[in-house]
């Protein structure tokens, strides 16, 4: 039982089939050997006898010579195959031996592979050594390991955006609620009012909750996509809000993908540059398709900021001097924008104006 469970292990082992392919070749290779040395061998002139020899001497000698000479060939095959089994025993040692020292790498990796968990992604297997196949795996095995580290990332930075958007709509619902309780001679007009912020809130909320729920299906890729007219969503946000001015050049550009996603990318933007501006300020939101590609350009003022800092306007929760945002809007900046520009295939590019303000170009892929 026991050799035959081996025998069933041995059969999915590597190492024991590329020791059996060596050892296999080199038994071939030498009988092949064997037998072209036999056959040259055999196939020589028999023995001849100086002329001027007796005739019975000679038939004598002649047959001496062929027994002699059948003997060496029975020798020289009895020889050649003892040493053939010998070296052939001493093949499978080294096939092993080397086949072992081939799959060495293989084992490492499958060590390292093996303790592999998402708290751990940031290690990689760092194979050293000659360009070789293995080198080849273990390279293409650490980029895999650098894209789902990224996943996990961007999973968790998804579930923190996702908590924070939700919490100030229900911040806002909460207080409204306290406040006409509070009030101690509520009317019906100031009961329906606050019904009606409740009701909108709501339904902003709901459109908030799908837009987040698609969002993170899309990270499987957007199933469903639609023309959308980037200038149609951007028209519909780009209203005057308290003193900043919004103006609006809007072309046609039309963009395949999904609508509220699409919408919230758009809202999110303009929202963003409203809400970081100065007093009196502009904001600047224009569409187009310069060379084919569906683009939405959004410029406002606001503070300087400098080239360093753009790597933070993407992080969510986080302000341009590091700190945790704690008030000014929803505290997720450019990353669900980035999200919502990555899910559709896009790219989003963002830059500082000289003299303060910022510029945030998203480039899309037209309709098909």
């Amino acid at each position: 039982m026991r050799l035959v469970e081996w025998w069933r292990v041995g059969r999915r082992s590597v190492r024991v089939r590329l020791t059996a392919l060596y050892s296999g070749l080199f038994v071939v290779t030498g009988a092949f050997l064997l037998a072209m040395i036999y056959a040259l061998t055999s196939s020589t002139a028999g023995p001849t006898v100086m002329a001027g020899t007796p005739g019975a001497g000679s038939m004598l000698m002649t047959e001496k010579l062929a027994d002699q000479r059948a003997d060496v060939l029975g020798g020289l095959l009895l020889w050649s195959g003892v040493g053939l089994g010998i070296m052939a025993a001493v093949s499978l040692l080294l096939g092993w031996v080397v086949a072992g020292r081939v799959l060495s790498p293989l084992r490492t990796m499958s060590h390292r592979v093996r303790h592999l968990s998402e708290d751990n992604l940031h290690e990689r297997l760092a194979v050293a050594g000659p360009s070789d196949e293995l080198k080849d795996l273990a390279d293409t095995f650490d980029g895999l390991l650098a894209r789902l580290e990224t996943a996990f990332k961007a999973q968790r930075l998804f579930v923190a955006n996702a908590s924070h958007e939700l919490r100030t709509p229900l911040t806002f619902e909460r207080t409204l609620i306290e406040v006409s309780l509070a009030d101690p001679e509520p009317t019906v007009e100031s009961l329906q009012d606050t019904h009606r912020r409740l009701l909108a809130n709501s339904q902003h909320q709901e459109r908030l909750i799908e837009a987040l729920l698609m969002l993170a299906r899309s990270q499987r890729g957007i199933e469903a996509r639609r023309p959308v007219d980037l200038a149609a969503l951007a028209k519909e946000v780009t209203v005057p809000q308290g003193d900043v001015r919004v103006d609006a050049n809007l072309a046609p550009a039309t963009v395949s993908g999904d609508p509220r996603l699409l919408e919230r990318l758009v809202a999110n933007l303009v929202d963003n540059a409203v809400r970081h501006n100065l007093p009196g300020g502009w904001v600047d939101v224009r569409t187009g398709t310069p060379d084919g590609w569906p683009t939405l350009c959004v410029v406002n003022s606001g503070p300087v900021i400098r080239p360093d800092q753009i790597a933070e306007l993407v992080q969510p929760f986080r302000r341009l001097d590091g700190r945790r945002r704690t008030r000014d809007g929803h505290g997720l900046g450019l990353s669900i924008v980035a999200a919502i520009t990555a899910a559709h295939g896009g790219r989003l590019t963002a830059c500082p104006i000289p003299g303060g303000g910022l510029r945030v170009d998203v480039t899309l892929q037209p309709t098909r």
